[in-house]
């Protein structure tokens, strides 16, 4: 007869499992000799700001990795419909949003002279190749199909950008949450080409009237929205404040990796991510005016 092991009997696996959890230390946990080691200044002789200038970027895409993990779990929701988990995944969204436009302030005592320095040493590396902010735009609805050959030369970068590509952004999915709740949704929304940057589309404007005209009726919609708007906004503020942050640091210089710096950041404040919620705004009627 086979021995049968007692339930209460531990183990070799959980044996070690629980000796290791002993030896753990708060350095180990957190892999501290990598993240602390991985601020490698390059100007020669070291400047004393580019340690600042390092730790602006890695901790901003940190912050975009937990941003990441937060929206796809967010559209997750929609496509399940569970309206309060997506919206508690969008709340977290927003407070980290804060605190990447906050940093901005950080980096903003860095004074012209300072970062010339040391910025030569830079070479070509550039903002303008995370990867991580693509993916936060692709998965927004900022989709372009061409900046994913940017970083053939990283397999992992290239597969997260195509796998965002190739399917619904955020507010696709919250689209066709609206259609299973009994909302009309055109078909050809619904069965648009993911692959494309999301395009404003008028024949939807009704539907969003009709949940802005009576939000009580409406409210998981409704708030939803407003969610939706508040991360756009803060998205918006994080631009805005980047922008500023490089005009007051190097004027309308070229950027390093040979974007036109300033002047492509301007550009950025023009795209928007659910332009209906914004354009339906335009639309509203006062209560006794409906009425009437």
């Amino acid at each position: 007869m086979a021995k049968i092991e007692s339930l209460d009997e531990e183990s070799p696996e959980t044996d070690e499992r629980q000796e290791d959890d002993r030896q753990l230390t708060y350095a180990d946990y957190l892999h501290l000799d990598q993240l602390l080691g991985a601020q490698q200044p390059r100007s020669r002789p070291v400047h004393h700001d580019e340690l600042l200038f390092i730790i602006q970027h890695q901790t901003s895409e940190l912050w975009l990795k937990l941003i990441l993990h937060e929206l796809i779990s967010a559209r997750d929701g929609f496509r399940n419909d569970q309206i309060p988990l997506a919206l508690k995944r969008l709340a977290r969204v927003k407070h980290i949003q804060h605190t990447l436009a906050d940093q901005w302030s950080i980096l903003a005592t860095l004074t012209p002279s300072e970062y010339l320095q040391f910025r030569d040493f830079l070479a070509t590396s550039s903002g303008f190749q995370s990867y991580q902010y693509r993916a936060v735009e692709f998965i927004l609805g900022n989709k372009d199909a061409k900046l994913i050959t940017g970083f053939d030369h990283d397999e992992q970068a290239s597969a997260m950008l195509a796998a965002l590509l190739n399917s619904p952004s955020l507010y696709d999915e919250f689209l066709h949450h609206l259609s299973r709740q009994g909302y009309p949704i055109p078909t050809a929304v619904l069965n648009r080409d993911p692959t494309l940057p999301y395009v404003a589309d008028d024949r939807l404007l009704p539907t969003f009237k009709i949940i802005y005209t009576d939000p009580q009726q409406h409210w998981a919609a409704y708030e939803t929205c407003e969610e939706l708007i508040d991360i756009e906004d803060n998205f918006q503020l994080w631009r805005f404040r980047h922008l500023k942050t490089v005009e007051r640091t190097i004027g309308h210089k070229v950027g390093t990796g040979g974007s036109s710096g300033v002047d492509f950041l301007h550009k950025a404040l023009d795209r928007t991510f659910f332009p209906e919620l914004y354009a339906v705004r335009t639309i509203l009627e006062p209560a006794g005016r409906r009425d009437g």
